[in-house]
This record gives C-alpha cells, structure tokens and sequence, in this order.
C-alpha cells in the first residue's frame, strides 16, 4: 500500500564529480488519474504503472520541445500498451487486451506481451515543433527481458548506446522508480565543475548499481523519494536539483478526431453514418467522447479549414 506522503514528484540527481545521474519518481494522482477511466486486470495494471513510471524517468532527460511515447506491441493476452510524456512531465497512458482476454494475477511478462516471440518495444521522440519534413524519431526492438525494467534497460544499451538501470514497481495506489545511467565520459553534465577518471567513473557506477540492487519491490512501493534519496545513497557525496512534478493531461481534442476522420476519406464515412446514424469516438486515454452526426462529417470534407470542420454543428442547427 502507498504511504501518507505520496505524491507526484520526479528528483533528479548526480553523483559528485562522475559521469552518473540517476533519477527517482513518485506519481499517486496521476497514475490514479489514468486508472480511473478503466478497470485493468492487477498482472496489466503493474506493467502500465511501471512504464508510466519509466516514461516519467526517460522524459526528464529531454532536450527537445515534444514527448516520448512509449508502446509494446505484444501477442500474447495484451495488445497494445502506450504511455505518452512530454518534457513537462505531463502524461496519459492506456492498454488494449485481445477479446476474451482472461488475465491471471499472477500473469507473466511473456504471457502477457511475447507468447510467441513476437512483441516489440517501440519508443518515439516527437518533437512538438517540428521543422518542414522533419518526421518523429521511432525505434523499435523485439520484446527482450522478463520485466518492463529489462526490456527498456535492453532498448537503451542497444538503440542509445548508453549503460542504464531500472527499478520499478506499481500498484493500484501508486508507481514508483529509480533510473541510473552511465553517462559518456566528457559529456557535459549539469552542476559538475570538473570530471572523474575513467576508472572513477565506472567505480561509481558499479557502487551505485549495486546500491540500487538492495532496493526490493516492496519498498520502492511503500517509501517515498526522499526517505529513498537518502536510505539508498546516504554514503556518497550528490547533488540534487529542484524537483520536478509528473501529473495527468490528455492531449486528445475534437479537431485531431476530425482529421482522422478525414484520413478515412468521404465514402468510408458516409457508409459508417448510414449503418449509425452518428459516428462517436471515444478517447482510449481520457474517455472523453466525441460525437459526429451527419452535418458535422459534410462540413468535415466540405470545409477548406480544419477549424470550420471541427466545430460542433448543433451549434447552429435549428
């Protein structure tokens, strides 16, 4: 169970004069928030909050106007699960099973994501403004590691090049995680005056790793950041920065309906309206639904401006 003191809080640190940082999250009402919309079987619910978790970690650390999007692919019980973030930590995340889906408590990693060995990570960098022509930066790898921890520590040795370790866990209250990195040497890292050697930097890794070891699910579970920070490294000499603070936002909106609407093109959505009478999207993050009748889908192909398309035509109907 979560503790009293929970809340929402990312604490960045570095280790004194090493090419270290490591990173601890907290996230109570937002990974509440994300919950609320949905009732996930207790194995999917870990493994969303423990990405939601890792995507808040991966995000800090970014140095572009955008988000990261976590994804994996599976084929097993789960379908899809995704978590967005952008660099202001704000965050949403969902999970799609397969019809008739029946998710034991005790589900693994496999069964739930790689039964047959086919799932894939995918994580997206998508700047928010991006140059004429400029696409999101996507990779993708096959789903390897018995834990989210594994599998993104696995993504990053071999998409990013760079040596990295997760701790995660979740539950119904609260998703919490510590990442460490070993940064390339003669990067510039923030609030350092001057760097190690080389083999003080990888002696401060390894004790720190090793540090990070000790820590057990159960007490990243019940121990907030700050009694963490200081159980765990109260030994070495590191600097903290001014905590950040992760909370729930969707990015959903009518006009983005609109567009993917009209990505389906006229005769699609003509032969929808006829079998429905109304075509109605519900968002998979937030919920929040979105309703289309026949007036707004011929404003929608009919407007040269995609805000005349997307506004509700009960506004002006008689």
């Amino acid at each position: 169970m979560t503790t009293e003191t929970s809340k929402d809080i990312l604490q960045k640190f570095i280790f004194d004069n090493a090419a270290v940082r490591g990173e601890l999250v907290e996230t109570s009402n937002a990974w509440r928030e994300i919950q609320s919309r949905h009732a996930y079987p207790k194995a999917v619910r870990a493994l969303l909050g423990e990405m939601v978790a890792a995507a808040a970690l991966l995000s800090a650390n970014l140095k572009f106007n955008g988000s990261i999007v976590m994804q994996i692919h599976g084929d097993g019980l789960v379908k899809l699960l995704v978590v967005e973030c952008d660099a202001n930590l704000r965050m949403r995340a969902t999970a799609k099973l397969r019809d008739g889906a029946d998710v034991p408590d005790d589900a693994t990693v496999t069964q739930l994501l790689n039964q047959h060995g086919r799932g894939r990570f995918v994580i997206t960098l998508d700047p928010l403004d991006k140059v004429p022509g400029q696409q999101p930066y996507q990779g993708v790898v096959p789903l390897i590691g018995d834990d989210i921890a594994t599998v993104i520590e696995n993504y990053m040795l071999r998409s990013e090049q760079m040596d990295t370790k997760l701790w995660l866990a979740a539950d119904e209250h609260v998703a919490r995680g510590l990442l460490l990195q070993k940064l390339p040497r003669n990067s510039a890292i923030e609030g350092q005056v001057k760097q190690a050697s080389e083999e003080e930097d990888l002696d401060t890794w390894n004790r720190a790793v090793m540090l990070g070891q000790t820590l057990k699910q159960a007490e990243l579970l019940t121990t907030d950041v700050e009694t963490l920070l200081r159980r765990l490294f109260w030994e070495e000499t590191i600097r903290v920065f001014d905590p950040l603070y992760p909370q729930f936002h969707c990015t959903c909106s009518r006009e983005k309906v609109a567009n993917m609407l009209r990505t389906l093109g006229k005769t699609e959505v003509e032969a929808a309206l006829h079998d429905l009478g109304e075509l109605g999207v519900n968002c998979d993050f937030c919920g929040k639904h979105y309703g289309f009748d026949a007036v707004d889908c011929a404003q929608l192909f009919a407007s040269d401006t995609t805000a005349d398309a997307v506004a509700p035509a009960s506004g002006v109907k008689h």
